[in-house]
């Protein structure tokens, strides 16, 4: 109501200056409509319907993607190549479809439930041009044990109630140029762009997204991952997120043994011209 009135009664400029504000009151709306929500149930936004593992896990990704865009790119092509390390539920891939309908993409979840899930969605919305792979992405093929938290942070590792995973190396499918290479793995980010510069197949990839994970009591590995892109002709871009979600990476700075954040990492393969992503 007060966005209609303002609409019709404020200049243009005031109207622009006044959209995050609108926009901010709209996402609290939604965020009071999902927060309770709980495994398994459905969600209706935009022309979607979605399965979920949580309210707040949803309006995480729904804010970080669909509002934020933290996964948007400008393709060459009208069916580019993404590969999606990090499914989840499949709101990235559900993004990726709403921005390129024509896009084929190959997307990776390790957790057997959340795979359901994720099957479901991309059927359920009726996406075409899409491989989905229950497996985990890592340095070597084979099986892992998995740290499942039935939401979006299940890593590789050991621990109480563990599972066993399926493993292959990204490598394996980078043999054609890919335009789109989204990576939200847990912290496997290292090993498995590590893996791809031994196969020689980095160069395939035009554009990147990763989320970094810096685990309390863990090896720092940011500056190991920015050499390796340098080394590799990539030009990069560092986000934080929103205050949101991730709220530690805001002044003033607190560190503690017990801090955990994590970032976004954007590339851009300057160095190496990608054939057939034109």
């Amino acid at each position: 109501m007060i966005k209609q009135l303002a609409t019709k009664l404020l200049p243009n400029t005031l109207q622009k200056t006044l959209q995050p504000y609108y926009q901010q009151v709209s996402l609290q709306k939604f965020r009071k409509k999902v927060e309770k929500k709980t495994w398994g149930e459905s969600v209706d936004f935009l022309n979607y319907v979605v399965r979920i593992t949580d309210g707040p896990n949803f309006y995480i990704q729904f804010k970080d993607e669909f509002v934020n865009k933290i996964y948007h790119f400008d393709a060459q092509r009208n069916d580019p190549l993404i590969i999606d390390g990090g499914s989840n539920i499949g709101m990235s891939i559900l993004y990726f479809k709403k921005i390129y309908p024509e896009a084929r993409i190959i997307g990776f979840e390790p957790d057997p439930k959340i795979y359901e899930l994720l099957e479901g969605n991309v059927s359920r919305n009726g996406l075409n041009g899409v491989t989905l792979v229950n497996s985990g992405l890592s340095a070597q093929e084979g099986e892992g044990t998995f740290q499942a938290d039935g939401s979006a942070g299940g890593y590789l590792g050991d621990g109480s109630g563990s599972i066993t995973v399926r493993l292959e190396k990204l490598s394996t499918y980078l043999s054609e140029p890919v335009d789109f290479l989204k990576l939200n793995i847990e912290g496997e980010e290292l090993p498995v762009l590590e893996e791809v510069v031994r196969s020689g197949k980095l160069r395939n990839v035009r554009e990147l997204v990763l989320e970094y994970h810096s685990w309390p009591n863990v090896e720092q590995r940011m500056g190991a991952i920015l050499s390796l892109l340098d080394r590799e002709g990539f030009r990069y871009l560092i986000h934080d997120f929103d205050e949101e979600t991730s709220q530690v990476t805001k002044p003033p700075f607190q560190w503690t043994d017990k801090t955990m954040w994590f970032c976004l990492v954007y590339a851009k393969n300057v160095g190496n011209t990608v054939k057939g992503t034109m």
